[in-house]
C-alpha cells in the first residue's frame, strides 16, 4: 500500500531520512533550490522522478499546498513500545517517550510528532482506536518527522503506560488543574509524557496510570491551550531539564 506525500520540504525530508519512496512527481516548470535538491537526492537513491502537467498532478493529489511536488511513499511502519525503549538504551539515554491519548486531528498529531522529534523524544505511542493514523496530512504537518520518528500503535493506552512503568518510566500527565506546574518538575531519568485529546483531555483510566499531573498556568480569558501547543511546552521544558545539547535554530 502507498500514500501520497506532498510539499517540497516534506518530500525533501523523506529523501534525507531514507524513507521508502517509490516515485516522485514534479509539475512541469517547477524550479528552485528545493526542487534541485529533490532531483539530486532522488538520483542518488535511484528513485524515479516524473514530470506531469497541473491537471494530472491535481488528479493525483488534490491539495492546494503541494508546491508542485508529490511522492509515493509506503504506509508508516509502526514499531512496538519495547523497540522505542531499546532505541533509547542503544543511544545510552534514559527513555523519553510521548504518549498521545486519542488525538483525532491529524494536524495536531503532525505538530506533536514534529515537536517531539525536535525535543529529542525517542518515540511516540498512539492508540489504534479513536485516533488519527500517521497519514499524508500528519506527515506533511510534521515536515517529514513522522516518517523517521518511531511511532507505536497500541490497543490499550492504559496498559501501555503500565508496561512503561514496569520498565522504570515515570508517567507524567498533562492536565488542567494538575498538582504541579510543568516547569516545577524533574524530567530527568526515564519518562513518558501523556497528552490528552482535544477538548476532553486524558481519559479517566489513563489519568489514573499517571504518577503525577502537570499543569500550564493560564493568564488570559481562554482556559486552555491547543493540545499540540500544550504538549510542545511540556516537551521542551523536559528537554531543557534533561540538559541535552541541541542545535541552534
Amino acid at each position: 500500500m502507498t500514500t501520497m506525500l506532498t510539499g517540497r520540504q516534506p518530500v525533501l525530508e523523506a529523501l534525507q531520512s531514507g524513507s521508502a519512496l517509490e516515485k516522485i512527481f514534479i509539475v512541469f516548470g517547477s524550479h528552485g533550490g528545493a526542487i534541485q535538491q529533490i532531483r539530486r537526492l532522488a538520483k542518488q537513491r535511484g528513485i524515479p522522478v516524473g514530470e506531469v502537467d497541473k491537471h494530472r498532478f491535481k488528479a493525483m493529489c488534490d491539495d492546494e499546498a503541494t508546491q508542485g511536488v508529490a511522492a509515493q511513499v509506503g504506509v508508516k511502519e509502526y514499531v512496538e513500545v519495547e523497540e522505542i525503549l531499546a532505541m533509547a538504551r542503544e543511544q545510552g539515554e534514559p527513555p523519553f517517550v510521548l504518549v498521545l491519548d486519542e488525538i483525532e486531528d491529524p494536524h495536531n498529531l503532525g505538530a506533536l510528532i514534529r515537536t517531539a522529534e525536535c525535543a529529542g523524544v525517542h518515540g511516540v505511542v498512539i492508540p489504534k482506536h479513536h485516533s488519527t493514523t500517521v497519514n499524508q496530512t500528519v506527515v506533511k504537518t510534521s515536515a517529514g518527522a513522522a516518517l523517521h520518528l518511531p511511532v507505536a500503535r497500541v490497543t490499550n493506552i492504559a496498559q501501555a503506560l503500565e508496561s512503561l512503568k514496569e520498565q522504570g518510566c515515570w508517567i507524567i500527565g498533562t492536565e488542567i488543574g494538575g498538582d504541579r506546574h510543568y516547569d516545577d518538575v524533574d524530567f530527568n531519568g526515564p519518562i513518558a509524557i501523556v497528552v490528552g485529546s482535544e477538548g476532553k483531555g486524558m481519559r479517566r483510566l489513563v489519568k489514573e496510570k499517571c504518577d503525577f499531573l502537570v499543569t500550564i498556568p493560564m493568564y488570559g480569558k481562554i482556559g486552555s491551550l491547543n493540545a499540540s501547543v500544550a504538549g510542545g511546552l511540556v516537551l521542551f521544558e523536559a528537554a531543557r531539564k534533561r540538559r541535552k545539547p541541541g542545535k541552534q535554530s
